[in-house]
């Protein structure tokens, strides 16, 4: 949706939800992945870390409102070339919170260094590709700091930044029907009794 919204040509997209964190160039009509997490998408990770504090699903709104007031902890920053991964960064927020540090500086700390690993690997996405369009899209793609950390990196290399509104960044009844239409137009179909779900399908 934020592709189609944003007009672009060929973007890179960032994909940015509960279950996947991946990037994924567009051209030509097709998706190709460029880079993607290691372990676990972005805003699972994010929820177990709020789990481990004891807070109510969905965790990243907590996140960003906890963070306003907090300041950097020491977290690892894991980026092997194009790809990422969470696990570590979970593991050591969780143990910096149980080791006295407020909450609100380990939330602080999560989102700078999720969100820049995420951005760094944007940014050379954009640079492999030749391309100078970012679109933002998943459920995390909500939270203002990582909108703006994008939006500051692309402003710093001449690239255009789309981020869809909200409204668009969250599962949505009519974006499902609506693909779901067009894969039956097009013949895509799958027999009900192999239709359960697989979390762990790629794009």
């Amino acid at each position: 949706i934020g592709r189609h919204r944003s007009g672009f040509d060929s973007p890179v997209c960032l994909n940015a939800s509960g279950a996947n964190a991946h990037r994924l160039g567009y051209r030509v009509g097709r998706y190709r992945v460029l880079g993607e997490t290691m372990d676990t998408g972005v805003g699972n990770a994010l929820d177990k870390f709020t789990r481990h504090v004891g807070w109510s699903h969905p965790g990243g709104p907590k996140i960003e409102a906890a963070a306003e007031d907090g300041e950097h902890v020491d977290l690892p920053y894991v980026v092997k070339g194009m790809d990422f991964s969470f696990s570590g960064i979970m593991s050591a927020a969780k143990d910096a919170y149980d080791d006295g540090h407020s909450v609100e500086d380990v939330c602080f700390s999560l989102q700078e260094h999720v969100f820049a690993m995420l951005t760094e690997v944007s940014e050379r996405a954009l640079s492999l590709t030749g391309t100078d369009e970012l679109v933002l899209g998943g459920g995390v793609g909500q939270n203002a700091r990582l909108r703006e950390m994008l939006a500051g990196m692309c402003e710093a290399r001449g690239a255009e930044f789309y981020a869809p509104e909200p409204r668009f960044l969250r599962d949505n009844a009519g974006m499902i029907a609506v693909l779901g239409a067009k894969m039956y137009a097009a013949g895509d179909t799958v027999p009900i009794e192999a239709s359960t779900i697989d979390p762990n399908f790629r794009p």
